[in-house]
């Protein structure tokens, strides 16, 4: 199906695929993976056509369509049904043909017409249309209405349904779910899993591509290693290929050490010349094995907040909406607590957006009562706010004016808690990837410490790496969190409550992501109208339910929460106490100091003989309150 070999291509001098090759057999489907800029995109676009490679050659089968979903939403007056019927461009054309053709028209080739519409069952193309749409979330009313009538994001999803329909012979994905939620999520992995033909799919999503494909493409220094499996397979087999390269580079290196001992022990006795020029030799025709140069790690770290009582916002028959139109939400009885963990389940458009925005502030409540804590900052993450960004300025410009406390290198410093180190910090934000400006943001909304983070698909620009780093910092994080995700990757792992928001209300949903995709996968939706969730097969089994162990987890935050506290305190103590001696150290190095003489030099050694018994004291604090914390989370785990 697809061949690449020897595949160069270059931007402004800089190598993106560097004599890269590999082979995709006909009907496979595969992940694309590798860093943000490592060259995915480019790769389709080249595959594509649109892109010119500078060496190397792509060859595809004689015949093979390809297809990639269009960059431009489309728009116009045209239906949502027609716009995808009218992606398969044959039927379109026979369609056209046989309708105007007339008596004069060959009867062999009105034949020909009919026959070749019956074979690619043109009479199903309606259903089968209607059918793709409906999995990306249109019902039947939707679907008759112009393009026009639709936000982007959902002028998105229906370039992604022309494409499917149009089903080619190599299907390109460039992050298909950035514009898609949960439940469409699961429905495009099933529809990938089912569909006839190749597949390459660009996604940072870990269960998409452990679900959907059935091979990984690593784009990786302008090179392509092709591995089977899924990602979790991808992952440990780099791992090994890692560790086995590792112990060759230094088995090799002994053996150069080994040989280079000989030569500068022999090279200039008469007896030992030739065999000591044999290894010089040997030495030189040793292939050189490149260490194993892992990928830098990105991490990310949100600022301690300060410590709040629950609950820190709670709403008692609460109803919001937008201008006159009737309320989104209504009757909303909820509450978040300081260390709260909540996912937010239900389809776009029931409210979850909305929902977040109350709790934000960003809407207020119709009618009801909401409370919030005196104290209470909001980080609010939300998609709009990447788009915002300055082109012209620079990450340092973005951030500096929300911290004018700290000097420029402490700045820098808090840009780096996020992953944008070094030149990245000071270069213009249209220089910088998407996934660096996701990390922009969530550093801007980290600023003022704040103790309840609401992020509304933080992912979509993120690499898988950044992803788990996410995961990690999010669980460090000692705040509450409230999170709107397609990544069940991230929910899973962070999320100890789900929310349903389906029906014009929020309900618990008291069961976990599993049985959530079997509702959502279920032809009677199973989600809108409160059917209730299917017992999982642990349940089943006898064992503990995911739903079980996301509550003990819960339980076992709010036990540890007094040592975090502790630790927090001891932290902060200890910082404070550094300061101090930071202070104390700056006055002693002032050499007019020593010219005065006197008591205050005295005070000075004092004070700072003081501090460092104290801070030696602290430390030791500190550090006990963060031994029983971690012997708490392994007696938890």
């Amino acid at each position: 199906m697809l061949h690449i070999n020897g595949l160069v291509y270059r931007i402004a001098g800089r190598d993106i695929l560097d004599g890269a090759s590999v082979h995709v057999p006909a009907g496979h489907k595969v992940g694309v993976v590798g860093r943000n800029g490592a060259g995915k995109s480019t790769l389709l676009r080249l595959i594509l056509g649109e892109l010119a490679a500078d060496d190397g050659d792509i060859r595809l089968a004689r015949t093979a369509r390809v297809a990639m979903v269009a960059q431009e939403a489309p728009g116009g007056e045209q239906s949502l049904i027609g716009h995808v019927l009218a992606a398969d461009h044959e039927r379109a054309a026979l369609l056209a043909e046989a309708e105007a053709a007339d008596t004069d028209a060959a009867p062999e080739r009105i034949a020909e017409v009919h026959q070749r519409l019956a074979d690619i069952e043109a009479h199903t193309a309606p259903s089968r249309a209607a059918a793709i749409l409906a999995g990306l979330g249109f019902d039947e009313a939707a679907q008759g209405r112009p393009l026009a009538s639709f936000s982007g994001g959902w002028r998105m999803r229906v370039a992604l349904a022309a494409v499917l329909f149009s089903a080619p012979d190599l299907l390109l994905l460039d992050e298909p779910t950035n514009y898609l939620d949960l439940e469409g999520t699961l429905w495009l992995e099933g529809y990938l899993r089912r569909y006839p033909h190749a597949v390459l799919l660009v996604s940072h999503d870990r269960d998409l591509l452990n679900r959907a494909v059935g091979a990984i493409l690593h784009v990786d220094r302008g090179k392509l290693t092709l591995y089977r499996g899924g990602y979790d397979d991808f992952e440990a087999l780099r791992r090994e290929r890692q560790a086995q390269q590792e112990k060759l580079r230094d088995r090799q290196e002994a053996q150069r050490k080994h040989m280079q001992a000989y030569v500068d022990r022999f090279r200039y006795k008469a007896s030992k010349a030739r065999q000591a020029q044999s290894r010089l030799k040997a030495i030189a025709r040793l292939a050189p094995i490149a260490e194993a140069a892992a990928d830098p790690t990105i991490g990310f770290q949100f600022p301690a907040p300060g410590e709040l009582r629950s609950p820190i916002i709670s709403l008692d028959g609460a109803a919001v909406g937008y201008g006159d139109d009737p309320a989104v939400l209504s009757g909303l009885d909820l509450r978040l607590d300081a260390d709260d963990r909540v996912a937010l389940l239900g389809r776009n458009g029931n409210g979850k957006t909305t929902l977040a925005r109350l709790l934000a502030g960003r809407l207020s409540a119709r009618t009801g009562e909401v409370r919030r804590g005196s104290k209470l900052r909001v980080g609010y993450f939300a998609q709009h706010q990447i788009e915002d960004l300055r082109p012209e300025a620079t990450a340092i410009d973005h951030l500096a004016p929300l911290l004018p406390a700290l000097s420029p290198a402490e700045v820098r410093g808090r840009l780096g808690a996020f992953g944008l180190v070094q030149d990245k910090a000071g270069v213009a934000v249209a220089q910088l990837s998407g996934g660096e400006r996701a990390r922009l943001v969530l550093a801007l909304i980290s600023a003022g410490a704040p103790n309840l983070l609401i992020l509304d698909e933080p992912t979509n620009h993120l690499d898988v790496d950044a992803r788990q780093a996410l995961v990690q910092a999010l669980n460090d994080f000692a705040g509450a969190v409230l999170l709107i995700s397609h990544d069940r990757h991230l929910v899973e792992l962070t999320a100890e409550r789900l929310w349903l928001v389906a029906d014009g209300g929020v309900r618990v949903w008291d069961g976990d992501l599993e049985d959530y995709r079997r509702a959502a996968l279920r032809p009677d939706d199973g989600i809108n109208g409160g059917a209730p969730p299917r017992p999982d097969q642990a349940a089943a089994a006898g064992g503990p339910t995911k739903t079980e162990a996301r509550r003990a987890k819960a339980r076992a935050r709010e036990r540890q929460a007094p040592l975090r506290r502790a630790v927090r305190e001891a932290e902060q103590r200890l910082a404070g106490l550094e300061s101090q001696r930071q202070k104390v150290a700056r006055a002693l190095a002032d050499p007019g100091l020593y010219t005065e003489g006197g008591d205050r030099l005295a005070d000075l050694n004092r004070r700072q003989a003081d501090l460092d018994d104290v801070i030696a004291k602290a430390e030791a604090a500190w550090l006990a309150a963060a031994e029983r914390l971690e012997t708490a989370k392994t007696a938890d785990n």
